[in-house]
């Protein structure tokens, strides 16, 4: 797969290609990715998705087109920071409380600190996850630090080259120097790849456009589109078990979001894609149409044909079987 930079710095889908790796790779990769993905979902902390409000991403996605960034950098950037900002807040809830005498309230002054503190860097902090992400996408070119100055400073923010150098090292340290993370994108793509393969007449590169469209858009209108999930859930235990692993589950939001992408398209395509989807990831269809009607309700106000109610009971954590079923 490949891209090039287009107008305005935005990646464009004109060299984009599938079908360039052999069965065994993508077997391999989709697999690793089904791990990866099971693994989050196991260990998603009822803070997962706090910092992916619709202000924060816009702010990334927006310098990331200013500065002439592939999509994949934007995601990989929003990640960064939701990891590395749901990190530093337990950190901080989680310190013991100190009475200080002659005051009527318990309150760490320790606390309160370094709460302000980490308010007062925030945009510091955003702006590195962007530097961060651009590193590590290899064929793009690396925002220099010149460049993250002279924005700051446009902001009103004065910092310096090694204050800028201890922003980055201190993101790192705190997420133990594992950024590179897979994104919803690279579990959207994979499965346009395994469509391919699998013999879907639907194309994955036309589907491609629209899917990075719609994935910008969950992105952005996170809470709503995820909130109407949690709405289709029995109980309100049941929802906090399940809303938590739901948000982290970057492969059921591939799957609707394909599903969703080919609806737009073409409503004749959506039943056979969504049971392409099914027996790629063994996820079942009814919650593949719950979360592509989601997608489509808050989108573009349409449905798609089939909704089943309820839907979030199939959405829990559940074992995938990607490579298993995989018909590559």
């Amino acid at each position: 797969m490949a891209g090039v930079v287009g107008r305005r710095g935005s990646a464009s889908l004109i060299d984009f290609k599938f079908g360039a790796v052999d069965t065994q790779t993508i077997e391999d990769a989709l697999l690793h990715l089904a791990q990866e993905n099971e693994r989050a979902v196991r260990e998603a902390r009822g803070q997962a998705g706090s910092f992916r409000e619709t202000r924060i991403v816009e702010f990334v996605f927006l310098l990331s087109e200013q500065w002439c960034l592939e999509k994949s950098v934007s995601y990989q950037a929003v990640e960064i920071l939701e990891r590395f900002m749901v990190k530093q807040a337990e950190s901080i809830c989680n310190q013991p409380v100190t009475v200080v005498r002659g005051n009527e309230k318990a309150e760490s002054w320790n606390w309160r600190a370094q709460k302000e503190e980490l308010c007062n860097m925030f945009v510091l902090r955003l702006v590195s996850c962007v530097q961060l992400a651009s590193k590590l996408s290899f064929h793009y070119k690396i925002v220099s630090n010149v460049t993250v100055l002279n924005f700051l400073q446009a902001l009103g923010y004065l910092y310096t080259k090694e204050e800028l150098l201890e922003s980055e090292l201190a993101i790192l340290k705190s997420l133990n120097f594992q950024i590179n993370l897979p994104t919803p994108l690279a579990y959207v793509e994979m499965l346009l790849e395994v469509l391919g393969y699998n013999g879907c007449l639907v194309s994955a590169k036309q589907l491609h456009g629209t899917c990075l469209t719609l994935l910008d858009l969950v992105y952005l209108l996170h809470e709503p589109i995820y909130e109407s999930l949690l709405r289709a859930s029995t109980t309100p235990m049941e929802q906090g078990r399940k809303y938590v692993s739901v948000k982290e589950d970057f492969m059921l939001l591939a799957v609707g979001i394909i599903a969703a992408s080919a609806f737009i398209q073409n409503q004749e395509w959506w039943g056979q894609v969504v049971e392409h989807l099914h027996s790629i990831t063994g996820i079942a269809t009814e919650s593949i149409a719950e979360f592509s009607h989601a997608i489509l309700t808050h989108g573009v106000g349409a449905s798609t044909p089939i909704r089943q109610q309820p839907g979030l009971h199939h959405l829990a954590a559940r074992p995938l079987r990607a490579a298993a079923t995989c018909n590559m």
